[in-house]
């Protein structure tokens, strides 16, 4: 028997709905934006009631945007060559394709959204600002000006924003500040596209509706948590937007803390988005903020120099495109950090991410405490890997048990073995940008996988003191492109008597 356990009881179609994707010439909307739209339409989760409206400064015509989001798709598909791009369903939702030429620093661009507004025959109308994030503030501020931001009971009006949600905790306390100015909290969704995929939504399901798991999910029985993702691809042509960023800033306030907060967190009350998000934010607000020294101990920069995958010789960072030659911005970062509550005192968490590794490969690995071997100490007890849960995010989306098993023959021989499953092998997986699960929450107006604000500054008040040791000394490490972060990296967990888990 399936049990089948959703947030809402039944999938309905999303109500009609002007959805404004600012930004449309960009990567975001033609790469996964429209594709997830055409994704959810595929699945009749999209009604005929939903116009998409592009907005941006380049001119073109309602058809010719229509025409080159299409012809986007197809090549991609066709380079993918699993699926190809249905007809009907991809007329249907170009009918409600169409453009807004405009500066986002113009009001007359805001006056033009409010006339396709009152052409729509609904007033719902979401602002996806698929933009570069100087705009955020602007477009905001712009939209509230114009009274496209006031709800009534019959309509509602929301905000999509992309990370990165600041720079640093004042930035981002700025940001929050400027947006609520103008809208409610309700009305705002700072989307996080990890959030979006299949396995890491497991994670509440895997915790909270199997005793198994919780049973054990404390320091009582958890030594430590590792939690990595592992990129084979360089800056490619963000080398300018990386220079400012790195990789600590993409990549850990964002997408590292949101797992690691779906695997630390509290059980909610309920499965509803007050519940969820004020325990997420708790748990990130209990990680202990540590001294600037602490901090520099704590942490390992890196930045991948000229080396090869798969045999293909690939340039260091300071050769990428718009980098400069002496840059110290880091591509990897690794940091422990510990968490002060009731149930993970005691236990760290070990956070890694970087560019040009060996394999591509997001996971979280659970790993526990040995148990007494005193009945092997005659075996070779002591060359046991200890046992884990691995819950693998991308590529081969699943779980896995690693557990002692003995050997077969005489001798009392142990071996490690995996329990577990792939999604692909129990589900049929349909394509997905994981982007689709977000829009339609957002179309829906379920905020559940969604950052709140005092969720976004947690996580900029933790990583704040890594911020402040690496302005004192901004030196990175170099690793080879193919290796999977510099020396000092894997030192962090050697010096506590503890190993990354091998990727791949």
């Amino acid at each position: 028997m399936t049990h089948v356990i959703r947030r809402k009881s039944k999938a309905e179609p999303a109500p009609a709905t002007t959805l404004f994707l600012f930004g449309a010439h960009g990567d975001l909307v033609k790469r996964l934006l429209v594709p997830a739209l055409y994704n959810l339409k595929r699945n009749g989760l999209l009604g005929d009631g939903l116009r998409i409206i592009g907005v941006d400064h380049n001119a073109i015509s309602d058809e010719g945007f229509a025409q080159k989001l299409e012809d986007f798709i197809r090549g991609e598909m066709a380079g993918k060559g699993d699926h190809t791009l249905d007809p009907a369903v991809w007329s249907k939702l170009a009918k409600g394709i169409s453009y807004v030429q405009g500066d986002f620093l113009d009001d007359s661009t805001y006056q033009a959204l409010a006339a396709k507004i009152a052409d729509s025959g609904t007033g719902n109308a979401v602002f996806y600002l698929a933009t570069a994030p100087r705009f955020f503030s602007e477009v905001a501020r712009r939209l509230g000006a114009a009274g496209l931001l006031e709800e009534t009971p019959e309509a509602f009006r929301r905000v999509v924003i992309e990370k990165p949600f600041g720079s640093d905790l004042q930035t981002a306390e700025a940001l929050n500040a400027c947006l609520l100015k103008v809208m409610t909290e309700k009305q705002i969704y700072r989307i996080d596209h990890y959030l979006g995929k299949e396995t890491v939504q497991n994670i509440l399901v895997s915790r909270f509706s199997n005793s198994l798991f919780e049973a054990f999910w404390n320091n009582h029985y958890i030594d430590h948590v590792q939690i990595t993702a592992a990129e084979t691809v360089g800056v490619e042509t963000r080398g300018s937007f990386y220079e400012h960023t790195g990789a600590l800033r993409d990549m850990v306030p964002n997408h590292l803390f949101q797992l690691l907060a779906m695997v630390a967190m509290e059980p909610p009350a309920a499965f509803g988005a007050d519940a969820v998000r004020g325990e997420k934010a708790k748990v990130v607000g209990a990680i202990r903020p540590w001294t600037i020294e602490e901090a520099r101990a704590n942490s390992v920069r890196g930045q991948y120099a000229e080396g090869q995958i798969d045999g293909k010789a690939l340039p260091g960072y300071r050769q990428e495109d718009k980098v400069a030659p002496d840059s110290n911005t880091e591509t990897y970062v690794a940091l422990k950090v510990m968490i002060d509550n009731w149930r993970w005192v005691g236990v760290p968490f070990y956070l890694r991410t970087g560019k040009r590794m060996s394999v591509r490969d997001t996971e979280i690995v659970i790993c526990f405490k040995p148990a007494p071997y005193a009945q092997f100490r005659d075996t070779e007890v002591d060359e046991l890997q200890p046992t884990y849960l691995r819950i693998q995010i991308q590529p081969n989306e699943g779980m896995w048990f690693d557990l002692l098993a003995k050997r077969p023959g005489q001798a009392l021989k142990m071996d490690n073995i995996e329990l577990g499953f792939a999604y692909k092998d129990f589900f049929e997986m349909q394509p997905s940008t994981g982007y689709e699960t977000l829009i339609y929450d957002c179309l829906t107006g379920d905020q559940t996988l969604f950052q709140r604000a005092d969720n976004i500054e947690n996580g900029w008040r933790a990583v704040q003191p890594f911020l402040d040791a690496w302005q004192q000394d901004s030196s990175v490490q170099s690793y080879a492109a193919g290796e999977n972060g510099p020396k000092a990296g894997e030192e962090l967990l050697t010096r506590d008597g503890r190993v990354w888990h091998r990727l791949g």
